[in-house]
């Protein structure tokens, strides 16, 4: 172990923010420390900013000299420091730069020049490369993470990171159809955490791997993988990437990365106040539903509270052939309308299933434009391979008028008020080579997703005013740069409970309280009931049940027993009554890693809601977040009194299965 003093006598130059400092020695690599209460080096220092060649990684630039200045950009008013290092004939200017109204974060920037006289092969580059240590005297898990990249595999996006892990977590493609997320990479202690990531207003084509030797250190960073040839006297320069600290898990970085980037114009939205409404889906029925079983599954759906009902996948006669089956809607339009009208009249709002994108192989959008589908390099057509379909170029005018022109036409001809936009191939897109797009380089496709979905919002807005669009990728890390075009989020075809609820705090954390989040089908919850892990986190419950008195083929799985229909009216009953969807999600008060057991939050004026969950739990739970004073506290599910705690450090002793969902409620002095 080094001492303090050769500790420091190593350290060339610093760079302060608030809460955090930036450490660099004679070879211009660096180290994180913290500095909120006292200086703690968080790990030692690392080549943390590097560019990748032909010939290898290129380290060890020496610091050749610093200057300072004042600066405003779109982050507001900041103070930068510019360092500058030398290998060879390669110079190395890092601009670090802080931000008052960013407390705890930096923000980068690398400029390379090549000064020398012939040309340096270029493979891309690494930024933000960290080296972070155990916390002393703790047991493992070590350290708790939050990475969003797409898998096939789905993988949770909150995990531990055991000895010996290691993920590229590549926000490009990772499978045919599964890639994207939000690139921030959140790794923390029981103390403290470090995140690293990216601010560009676009998706990029980044990496931030995470892998740890041993039981030893983490190791975190950004990477791009960017062919190029840098000519003598020529540079390039970095995406804007960050660092940051903080207390507790993820939600804290989250919230920070979205003001952030609401700050630099991608503005997310408030959902209207009937998408806070539960939801029935016909998905029930799978895809051989026919409009009769919808139809008469409508009064006990509307008997049981729920107010939006869902017309699934099989309405329509393709992918890409986005136009009624007539073997359901022999009528066409008229049929969807009057599909419509019905559910209307059952006194719910109608949201109608669409997977665009997508375009199966003789369907009508393949055989009159052939020219919008995305194509590999060797000229191939892109598959998306759960749909058997290919994929169409996002970034292509036509195909985001085409997916305009639908929407105009679901909400203002057949009259839906909201989408369910679905499938794990809309969170990315691979790159487009194809030469009739024009597009400037082949990762245009993978940039341009977003204006995608900004034409589909922008076309649901102006047709129906309020219309909900949810975009449901799914099992995939959903990426905040097509947040801005939605206003409703899903818990995106969880494979468990826990997923519901890592997922819901995650959207939280990004999007707020007043965007709606829905916990999917609870058929897809741990034992098909677990109505409390979306209750309890303030999501919206929804359900794909099958009536049993409904005509045609049904899933046993997903019938409404009677057991089942008592069940659900008590779910949607307590839903009305406590109203947890309006209420304010307090994020920051529990570490959903390290904590135990695991606890969500929301309040309601001064009345808090707590939920707890655990396979089984005997002992105290600390309720945190309380103001001064006495408080009762009944658990409201079962409907039992658990008598009075006084805050602060209000403790109350439980023992429960599963879940335990609290009312805690101030009395009067």
């Amino acid at each position: 172990m080094l001492t303090a003093a050769l500790l420091l006598a190593s350290v060339i130059s610093s760079v302060d923010g608030d809460g955090l400092r930036l450490d660099v020695d004679a070879q211009m690599r660096t180290r994180v420390v913290a500095t909120e209460s006292t200086a703690t080096p968080l790990g030692p220092f690392s080549d943390s900013e590097t560019l990748l060649t032909a010939d290898g990684e290129l380290q060890g630039f020496r610091f050749e000299s610093r200057s300072e200045a004042e600066v405003t950009d779109g982050l507001g008013r900041g103070h930068s420091v510019l360092l500058t290092g030398r290998t060879g004939a390669i110079t190395k200017r890092v601009e670090v730069t802080a931000y008052p109204a960013h407390p705890h974060w930096l923000f980068l920037r690398v400029r390379y020049t090549n000064e020398g006289t012939t040309a340096l092969q270029v493979r891309g580059y690494i930024s933000d490369r960290y080296e972070f240590e155990p916390q002393r005297g703790q047991g493992e898990p070590a350290f708790w993470s939050y990475q969003s990249a797409s898998y096939e595999n789905r993988p949770d996006w909150l995990l531990p990171v055991k000895p010996g892990y290691a993920r590229g977590n590549f926000l490009g493609m990772n499978a045919d159809d599964y890639g994207g997320g939000t690139p921030v990479l959140d790794v923390w202690r029981r103390d403290v955490g470090i995140a690293v990531g990216h601010v560009e207003l676009m998706p990029k084509l980044v990496s931030l791997p995470l892998q740890r030797a041993g039981d030893g250190n983490a190791q975190m960073g950004l990477s791009v993988q960017r062919e190029f040839a840098l000519a003598p006297g020529a540079s390039f320069d970095t995406i804007r990437s960050f660092v940051s600290v903080h207390h507790g898990d993820h939600f804290a970085t989250l919230r920070a990365y979205s003001g952030i980037m609401q700050g630099q114009g991608l503005k997310v939205n408030v959902s209207p106040a009937d998408a806070f409404e539960p939801t029935w889906c016909a998905w029930g029925y799978g895809r051989e539903f026919t409009p009769e079983q919808v139809i008469d599954s409508l009064p006990v759906v509307k008997q049981l509270g729920f107010r939006w009902a869902v017309l699934d996948d099989g309405w329509q006669v393709a992918q890409g052939d986005w136009t009624p089956n007539p073997a359901k809607f022999p009528a066409g339009d008229a049929d969807m309308q009057a599909m419509v009208e019905r559910i209307h009249a059952a006194g719910m709002k109608a949201q109608l299933w669409w997977a665009p994108l997508a375009a199966d192989p003789g369907s009508r959008t393949d055989r009159e434009h052939h020219d919008w589908l995305l194509q590999n390099a060797d000229g191939t057509p892109r598959r998306i391979s759960y749909w058997d379909s290919d994929y169409l170029c996002p970034a292509y005018g036509p195909v985001q008028e085409d997916a305009a022109a639908f929407v105009r036409k679901a909400l203002g001809v057949w009259g839906f008020d909201g989408l369910k936009i679905d499938g794990q191939h809309l969170n990315a897109a691979p790159p487009c080579f194809n030469k009739s797009h024009n597009h400037a380089a082949p990762e245009a496709a993978a940039e341009h997703v977003p204006d995608f979905f900004k034409a589909i919002w922008n076309a649901a807005q102006q047709t129906r005013p309020g219309a909900v669009v949810e975009i449901c990728p799914c099992g995939t890390g959903y990426s905040f740069f097509t947040m801005p075009y939605l206003n409703m989020t899903v818990a995106s075809d969880p494979e468990s409970s826990w997923q519901v609820r890592l997922k819901g705090k995650t959207i939280k954390a990004l999007l707020g309280d007043r965007n709606a989040y829905l916990g999917d089908f609870v058929e897809l919850s741990e034992g098909g009931t677990d109505f409390a892990s979306t209750f309890g986190i303030g999501g919206i419950i929804g359900t794909n049940f099958a009536w049993p008195g409904a005509p045609g083929k049904k899933d046993p799985k997903l019938l409404l027993t009677p057991e089942r229909e008592a069940l659900w009216g008590k779910w949607t009953k307590l839903y009305q009554e406590k109203r947890l969807v309006d209420g304010e999600y307090q994020g920051t008060l529990y570490d959903i890693g390290f904590d135990v057991p695991e606890t969500h939050v929301i309040a309601k004026g001064r009345t808090m809601y707590y939920a707890f969950y655990a396979t089984q739990f005997r002992g105290k739970v600390e309720l945190r977040g309380l103001r001064p004073g006495r408080y009762r506290v009944r658990d409201y599910v079962n409907d039992r009194d658990l008598g009075e705690v006084r805050s602060p450090a209000a403790q109350l002793a439980v023992q429960f299965e599963r879940s335990l969902l609290i009312e805690v409620r101030p009395q009067q002095p």
